[in-house]
């Protein structure tokens, strides 16, 4: 019964995300605005919100046991980054693998990609750092906390400021095919594209936490801890939007839409909610929680000196995806 849910779960999700990036593709054509700012931002934040709503939930509405409470929220946190950064990457490659090759290109638009990532790693850094700070002292956690949300905040600034000059190059969002609500005869006006948006996002975030219900009981049945299950378990389900969004858009060669979708949502998940894990939990680096941080560091790293050079190739993911292998093998053995 567990891996039927699972099953049905997971293809609303699938749909779900259909109607959700349909939508959003006819959101930014309307808006003018470039694949950027549609994949960085809109997509990333609304994608974003499953895996959100956990840590959040478990911190100030969790169990009456503060230290699952905190090993929920930390592994939440730092989980969902490290997927976005590891095996979601290395899905994209597969996805085009027969279609491209393992010496294909991807074509990202560079500067904006560039962006993110430089955003990312410098975030990600602080709340390594912020890991041994003692939580006494309070200070410096709320000054590490609010340079992380001004982190975030500069950020959307620039990648709005370059919307205009990428549309000019021929970056802009563009639409492949008719939106799904015009198809039952509703107008094509920007009521119905917010409509569509938020039928797609609910669905989205209803399948997530469907599938979140069923990895649980999945595990329990397994044997796993519960710092473990947020920190592997959880972001499999919760990252799921992103993963097929950008599986999508990567498919039909948007692959600025498809990169943006990604790092935009690891430069919201490494800024805020790190920010809230530093002040509301202990943040300490246990094994499990370092390596994770480590690790996801690394993969950003990687994806960042590869795009840097210029020809970002299929294989270069499949190095992202290692290094998730050797997070599994780090935890495990």
């Amino acid at each position: 019964m567990v891996f039927l849910q699972l099953f049905l779960m997971l293809i609303l999700i699938l749909i779900a995300a259909q109607v959700f990036t349909n939508a959003l593709e006819h959101l930014g054509e309307k808006l003018k605005i470039s694949e950027g700012v549609t994949g960085s931002l809109f997509a990333a934040v609304g994608t974003a919100l499953p895996e959100t709503s956990i840590p959040l939930l478990a911190l100030l509405a969790g169990t009456q046991n503060m230290a699952t409470n905190h090993e929920i929220g930390v592994g939440a946190i730092l989980g969902a980054p490290l997927m976005l950064a590891t095996l979601s990457i290395s899905l994209m490659a597969f996805a085009v693998w027969l279609r491209r090759g393992s010496q294909g290109h991807f074509h990202p638009e560079k500067h904006g990609l560039i962006r993110d990532l430089n955003f990312f790693i410098m975030a990600f850094v602080l709340a390594s750092v912020a890991m041994y700070v003692p939580h006494e002292n309070a200070v410096v956690r709320a000054a590490l906390s609010f340079g992380m949300v001004l982190i975030y905040f500069i950020y959307i600034m620039l990648t709005i400021r370059a919307s205009k000059a990428l549309v000019q190059d021929g970056h802009g969002t563009e639409a492949d095919e008719e939106m799904y609500l015009n198809r039952l005869g509703l107008p094509d006006n920007m009521v119905v594209i917010v409509l569509q948006l938020v039928l797609g996002l609910v669905l989205l975030v209803a399948g997530a936490k469907g599938f979140i219900h069923g990895v649980e009981a999945a595990a329990a049945l397994i044997g796993i801890s519960t710092l473990l299950l947020s920190l592997l378990i959880i972001p499999i389900a919760t990252e799921l939007p992103e993963k097929v969004n950008s599986i999508l858009w990567i498919r039909k060669g948007k692959d600025t839409l498809a990169f943006g979708n990604i790092t935009g949502a690891m430069v919201f998940q490494g800024t805020l909610l790190p920010a809230i894990g530093i002040m509301l939990t202990p943040w300490e680096p246990r094994v499990e929680v370092l390596a994770g941080v480590i690790v996801t560091l690394l993969a950003a790293i990687w994806l960042r000196a590869m795009i840097a050079r210029g020809q970002l190739r299929i294989w270069h993911l499949w190095v992202n995806g290692g290094m998730y292998l050797a997070y599994l093998a780090i935890v495990l053995g």
